[in-house]
């Protein structure tokens, strides 16, 4: 039994870690214990107006290609899906990506009443199947983060 309760000790912080996250700004801070704050400090900007702080410093034009490919990815995984926004729906997302490329949080926020409660809960759950598996075209030697205000469309 001590064995076995060593064991999920050390294990723990690991299956903690791997947890992958996708849900609005407000759930996260107010549900899911997340400050917006600290995981802009654990991941660094992407791209950054100061290029001495951002992550793809000198590879500004491929990060913005993976960046809209991922989107694409995206859209095609909710496509697949039988997602259908039904209107173009504009959104804002934060997306934080760990140096390996895997995706730890995907934050979103739709403007008040763009779609409906049940519609953002079916994307959540699209966009939580597709972040558990997917890798982001480039690695880094650190954790980085991309926001974007995006619009969804069907096609």
């Amino acid at each position: 039994m001590k064995r076995i309760l060593v064991v999920l000790i050390v294990l723990f912080p690991l299956v903690a870690k791997a947890q992958k996250i996708a849900t609005t700004f407000k759930d996260a801070v107010e549900n899911k214990g997340l400050s917006i704050e600290k995981l802009d400090g654990d991941y660094q900007s992407a791209l950054h107006d100061d290029s001495t702080k951002a992550a793809f410093k000198g590879q500004e034009k491929e990060f913005y290609d993976a960046y809209i490919s991922l989107l694409r990815d995206l859209g095609t995984h909710l496509k697949e899906n039988n997602f259908k926004w039904g209107k173009k729906t504009r959104c804002f997302n934060r997306i934080y990506i760990n140096k390996d490329g895997g995706i730890d949080y995907f934050l979103f926020n739709f403007k008040p009443e763009e779609v409906s409660s049940e519609k953002e809960m079916e994307f959540r759950q699209h966009l939580e199947s597709f972040i558990q598996t997917y890798k982001f075209p480039l690695s880094n030697k650190v954790n980085f983060a991309q926001c974007s205000p995006v619009t969804y469309l069907d096609e």
